[in-house]
């Protein structure tokens, strides 16, 4: 009795009988369907019953791109770090704008949830590799764009529409923070005049000149970076607005304070001078320290000169190299270097140390002078002063409307500046996506559709079919 077809085993010296193949597959065809079918209920099932307990991520993608960014820095020199962008505080201000109650536990919860990853392209890994393999030494790389997810379980009190809007709102929170610290003109930029307010006749000489000085280190550092650029809002440059400032301190400031000084003018002239004092013995203990931390570095660099350290050269000829490892630099040469390098950093100490006295030593005697001065007055025969102040208060007034000018010109000049040198500081290269939960379901129903698909398939060719007897001959 010979068995059937359907049960006879592979010949492996005969060839694969494909007429064979396709009768089991028709013949468990119902099988194969009704597996497939199993299969993708089953996965439904089990989808619909875990997938609230899974988180759903949404993906955004920001890009960096600012001066110093290469080297890991901020415009300050700072370093840069990505997780500044889910900062506590950023967090608590973006729940906020979003109307949710911004407790510490939900900032936690989304704090955590939060992950910022670098996206490095394959063929930037790839070269890198190569260049390790040949022995170099790499610089650390630092990506210009990340990936920004937020994982919350899907019953979460968040719907997917307000978990983009969410991350959305930290990015943009943290880009307007980088625009307030970096690329805005100083909140106290332009305030003398508030400062006044409150300030006796012969305090603005202090107050006006101080904020000259800020003003005067402002431009400078901007013409350093920018010095070719013109603000096409107000058409000026940093050099022109430096000029500006020029004429504002000839014309308008040495007017009116040369008015205080020559008259001696003051609300109450005792007063000014226990200021002054006071003043005068802060400026003289400034001056001890100072000059102490001089003593100290002076007394340093003399004993690195003493000791008469001299540059050397560190490349020897390679004609007198009897073999090739020979090292090219000895610890002579590097403990010159490290001499040479300490003196140039006590030199630098030493210049500062030097200014500093300086400079103290300049407010100090500007301040005696004055001081002499008010005393003079104090003196002499009371003169009523109400002539002068209205005099005073009249320049005050067109120097006012000329400082306001002034600053105005400033700061529309690094608004301008500003967006056009970090426009593209912080940026995203794709808005919030959260990831659907029925495209989940769809794709746990195809991957149950075809493992019972590929299982009846299995059985099929095994001739394994439930129901279906052999047939014997």
């Amino acid at each position: 009795m010979n068995p059937s077809t359907s049960s006879q085993p592979f010949n492996d010296d005969d060839g694969i009988d494909f007429a064979d193949l396709f009768r089991r597959l028709r013949r468990g065809l119902p099988v194969t369907i009704g597996l497939a079918l199993l299969g993708l209920a089953f996965a439904a099932i089990v989808y619909f019953v875990v997938g609230p307990l899974l988180n759903v991520t949404t993906t955004s993608r920001v890009i960096f791109s600012f001066t110093g960014y290469e080297n890991g820095q901020y415009p300050d020199k700072s370093k840069f770090q990505p997780d500044d962008i889910r900062a506590p505080g950023v967090i608590a201000e973006a729940l906020k704008r979003q109307g949710l109650e911004a407790t510490e536990e939900l900032q936690g919860k989304v704090r955590s949830a939060l992950t910022i990853e670098g996206i490095i392209p394959a063929s930037i890994i790839k070269e890198r590799d190569r260049l390790r393999a040949t022995g170099q030494t790499l610089r650390p790389l630092i990506p210009d764009e990340y990936q920004v997810t937020l994982s919350l379980p899907q019953n979460f009190p968040l719907g997917n529409r307000e978990r983009e809007l969410l991350l959305s709102e930290i990015v943009s929170i943290y880009r307007d923070k980088f625009q307030r610290t970096y690329a805005d003109v100083p909140l106290a930029f332009g305030s003398a005049f508030e400062t006044l307010k409150g300030a006796d006749f012969f305090e603005y000489e202090l107050i006006l000149n101080g904020e000259i000085q800020n003003i005067n280190a402002y431009l400078t550092q901007q013409l350093e970076t920018a010095k070719n650029f013109r603000s096409q809002a107000t058409n000026f440059s940093f050099s022109d607005l430096t000029k500006q400032t020029q004429l504002f301190t000839q014309i308008r400031l040495n007017e009116t304070l040369g008015l205080i000084r020559q008259n001696g003018l003051s609300k109450n002239r005792a007063t000014a001078m226990v200021k002054m004092d006071y003043y005068l013995r802060t400026l003289e203990d400034q001056e001890s320290k100072a000059v102490e931390e001089e003593k100290v570095v002076q007394d340093l660099l003399r004993q690195t000169q003493e000791r008469g350290q001299g540059y050397i050269l560190g490349v020897k000829s390679q004609a007198v190299q009897s073999r090739p490892e020979t090292p090219i630099l000895d610890q002579g040469l590097i403990d010159s270097l490290l001499a040479n390098d300490s003196y140039n950093f006590l030199i630098r100490q030493a210049l500062e140390a030097g200014l500093k006295v300086k400079r103290i030593q300049s407010e100090k005697a500007i301040l005696v002078e004055r001081r002499k001065s008010m005393e003079a007055f104090l003196k002499g025969a009371l003169i009523d002063q109400s002539v002068i102040i209205e005099q005073v208060q009249g320049s005050l007034t067109g120097m006012e409307t000329a400082y306001q000018s002034l600053v105005q010109n400033i700061r529309k000049t690094h608004e301008d500046f500003a967006r056009q040198q970090f426009a593209d500081a912080v940026r995203m290269s794709m808005q919030a996506k959260t990831s659907n939960f029925y495209r989940g379901l769809a794709m746990a129903g195809i991957a149950g559709l075809g493992i019972g698909g590929a299982l009846g398939l299995g059985l099929s060719l095994l001739g394994i079919l439930p129901g279906v007897r052999k047939a014997t001959a």
